[in-house]
């Protein structure tokens, strides 16, 4: 239950703080606050979860961190079902709190809470695809090297939040970066829509993303020699 109650509360934090920038900060329409601002709320929200939560359960709040973590055999499988679920929730349960926050709003609400997308008139789903798919790679890499015995530190929170941020600078402009199912699953439920057509590829390329980047870590590159 400890578990379960922190990867919800610190998937919550994430989503939360990161998709309220966007719509109720209104920073996605304030250039060249957009992705620079956004990038940081993202990286603000994994960094507060990750000293948050960290202690307790490792603080993954992205069912493909969790993959990448048990490919790596760095989690027993018994505990994946309960990370994922809790992650699930956690993001979904953010998306909800944002839509009572913006259901009062003066004129109704237009703008969406945060979802993931792209524009197809821009970009094809492959471009989404592999965008999504190497930058969660590279995410889950950076979680699992900065959190292995070898490199463990008491900045990775630090180094973990500002990686996300980095990969939101690079990825908004294509998908709005989502490199975490959860962050996208909540967002999307509740702006309908294209966001739920194209939520397929925000569960799937950041899984295997993080697949990809367990596996390289069971090789051991992170261990101390």
């Amino acid at each position: 239950m400890k578990l379960f109650l922190a990867e919800l509360l610190g998937t919550f934090l994430l989503v939360f703080i990161g998709t309220a920038a966007v719509v109720t900060g209104g920073l996605a329409d304030v250039l060249p606050l957009g992705s620079i601002g956004v990038g940081l709320a993202f990286g603000i929200g994994m960094t507060a979860a990750a000293y948050a939560i960290g202690a307790i359960s490792g603080a993954h709040v992205n069912p493909a961190v969790t993959l990448g973590f048990f490919l790596a055999g760095r989690l027993p499988a018994k505990d994946v079902l309960t990370y994922w679920i809790a992650q699930i929730v956690g993001g979904i349960i953010a998306s909800l709190a944002l839509w009572l926050i913006v259901s009062g709003q003066t004129g109704g609400h237009t703008t969406g809470f945060g979802a993931n997308g792209w524009d197809v008139a821009k970009y094809g789903a492959s471009s989404a695809f592999w965008l999504e798919l190497i930058g969660t790679f590279t995410f889950v890499t950076v979680v699992l090297g900065v959190t292995s015995a070898k490199h463990s530190t008491a900045f990775a929170g630090l180094a973990i939040g500002l990686t996300l941020a980095g990969l939101h600078f690079a990825m908004i402009p294509v998908t709005g970066t989502s490199v975490n199912p959860a962050r996208s699953i909540g967002p999307a439920l509740f702006t309908g829509g294209a966001a739920i057509g194209q939520l397929w590829l925000f569960i799937v390329a950041p899984l295997i993303g993080g697949a990809i980047a367990g596996i390289v870590a069971k090789t051991g590159m992170f261990e101390k020699d």
